[in-house]
């Protein structure tokens, strides 16, 4: 029972380090970007916004489609903790710390086997770059086609995607072992010079009169990628590896369990389940973009790109490493032993992962459901320049802000379905998720095309989006929590009744004072009030804070410790 406690401990304090990296990393990657944006903005008319959103919408769908099932199945197998040795960290006799001597053929098989089952992405990768690239090519719009140097930047961000897929090697070997560290420098490096290439490509076109269209955007994907592409090499290639596996795709003599010698049949099939619900989730997840692609101007796609990028850097920063490292933690906890027979440690440590991220997540919506549509047109105000200041641009700003919270609580909890459904109950998703699709395409018709709404109108079509997306994830839960002899009620991670009174309270407060404004005046007034709430939510839900403080007080402290006993032995 210990060795059970020790790896869930062991599973737990890895999860938290990958978020805190994770989340290092993307508040690395958004301030560079946010810096790039800063220069460039004032320069870029909402047009040439709104074609950079199609083609990062392009690029993420070549990557989304290519590789998200493989990851997804691969995060399925054990994680394999202080197994890999970086050969940068030597003692005082220039000599590597040794590992045990023993090394299990099975883990060996098993790490050989995802790094094989990670080149099936950039296989994949080919077809899908050769089958949009036509797409987009053949099917633009004619004021998007006659931009300058469109078609040299598809083909260009065509090539960048790929270059970014021949990474999956390297990436399943730094998530198989937990390379935290490392996998955040690599991508701070990368954001920093996709961020500068850009921003210096803008500038040079602006200073010189050159019209270059989005050639920035994907001069800056193809640094992006070259960038990872030699940081990963930098990392890796100097580890050295006691299981003895390669990071090229190898036969592997085990032929009862793996396919032709070179894949596990398990993967093959759990990744062919995935990959047909990631595509309707990726039509979700994305849909916004295709909508305003085909139902509205230019002006409001860039209108509504910019509202993202600001209203969702939140989002990116914070939710999207939780949800990316909680995957993981919920993926080895819940697939450690045979299906229906997963330990009650890990079903517990699971449950509790999960209530603390929804219970956090929860504080963080009644703290900015008041305050964030109050303040976010005036920074945008402050940040946008001419010409972006206008009641259009903040009003859809602050009504993101709504959408901003369904965003985290459907990532979480869609985390844990991918990690703890069997194969049938994820067929079974992706059919929910096709009435999901038909709610949502509805949705934005009725807002788009009926109500003429705009960018305004994909928000509430997102919003709708979530809702039954978060409704369905949340009853898979409490069946599956059900079925382990566990539970989850509402109540274990929702805030107080009088916190949520006060967030209403101060909603109406800010409408009535007329503090949404751009005005110093009411800027002034809307800092001031918001700094009260925030100090009165902080004491009803002090207990809260507290018990978290401890606990984070706690962690901190063990990871001294170990830290401080390794350096004496």
């Amino acid at each position: 029972m210990s060795s059970v406690d020790e790896s869930v401990s062991a599973m737990l304090a890895s999860s938290a380090s990958g978020t805190t990296m994770m989340i290092i990393v993307q508040l690395a990657s958004r301030i560079f970007t946010f810096t790039a944006n800063q220069l460039i903005l004032r320069s870029l008319p909402p047009t040439i916004m709104g074609v950079a959103s199609q083609l990062e919408l392009y690029f993420i769908s070549i990557l989304y489609f290519s590789r998200e099932s493989i990851r997804m199945a691969i995060q399925r197998q054990p994680l394999q903790p202080k197994t890999l040795t970086i050969s940068s960290h030597k003692d005082s006799t220039g000599i590597a710390p040794k590992k045990g001597n023993d090394v299990s053929e099975a883990r060996t098989i098993a790490s050989q086997s995802v790094v094989n089952m990670s080149y099936l992405s950039l296989a994949l990768g080919f077809l899908f770059a050769i089958s949009f690239a036509t797409s987009y090519i053949q099917l633009a719009a004619r004021e998007v086609s006659e931009l300058p140097f469109y078609y040299a930047s598809v083909i260009i961000t065509s090539i960048a995607s790929l270059m970014e897929l021949s990474t999956e090697p390297f990436f399943t070997v730094v998530q198989q072992y937990m390379l935290h560290r490392q996998r955040a420098v690599v991508e701070m490096s990368a954001a920093f010079v996709k961020s500068l290439t850009t921003c210096l490509a803008c500038a040079w076109a602006s200073r010189t009169g050159h019209n270059i269209g989005v050639l920035p955007f994907s001069i800056g994907y193809l640094c992006y990628s070259f960038t990872l592409i030699c940081g990963y090499m930098l990392v890796l290639l100097g580890a050295r590896d006691e299981q003895k596996f390669s990071m090229l795709p190898t036969k592997i003599k085990s032929r009862s369990e793996y396919f032709m010698g070179r894949f596990s049949w398990p993967m093959i099939a759990l990744s062919t389940n995935v990959f047909f619900q990631s595509t309707i989730k990726h039509v979700l997840t994305q849909g916004d973009s295709m909508m305003l692609a085909t139902m509205t101007s230019l002006e409001d796609q860039g209108i509504y790109a910019l509202a993202s990028n600001y209203g969702g850097l939140v989002a990116r920063v914070l939710f999207q490493p939780i949800e990316e490292s909680s995957r993981t933690l919920f993926s080895s906890l819940l697939n450690s032993g045979e299906r229906g027979n997963i330990c009650v440690k890990n079903i517990n440590a699971a449950r509790t992962q999960l209530t603390e991220v929804l219970r956090a997540y929860s504080l963080m919506a009644v703290v900015g459901f008041p305050l964030g549509p109050a303040l976010a047109p005036q920074l945008l105000h402050l940040l946008g320049g001419r010409s972006w200041a206008s009641p259009k641009v903040s009003s859809l700003l602050s009504l993101y802000c709504y959408y901003i919270p369904f965003l985290a609580y459907n990532g979480i909890s869609e985390a844990f379905v991918s990690s703890a459904a069997t194969p049938a109950e994820l067929r079974r998703q992706a059919v929910w998720m096709g009435v999901f699709s038909a709610c949502f395409a509805s949705a934005a018709y009725l807002f788009l095309k009926v109500g003429a709404l705009g960018a305004h109108g994909m928000v509430y079509a997102n919003i709708v989006n979530m809702a039954v997306r978060i409704v369905w994830s949340f009853s898979f839960i409490r069946a599956f929590m059900s079925r382990h002899g566990s539970g989850m009620a509402i109540s274990e991670f929702s805030p107080r009744p009088l916190t949520c009174i006060s967030s209403i309270t101060m909603s109406i407060v800010l409408n009535s004072r007329g503090l949404y404004a751009l005005d110093i005046y009411s800027t002034r007034d809307a800092l001031i009030l918001g700094a009260m709430y925030i100090f009165l939510v902080s004491y009803l839900e002090r207990k809260y804070l507290l018990m978290y403080y401890t606990k984070a007080r706690e962690l901190i402290r063990s990871r001294t410790s170990k830290s401080s006993k390794f350096k004496g032995e």
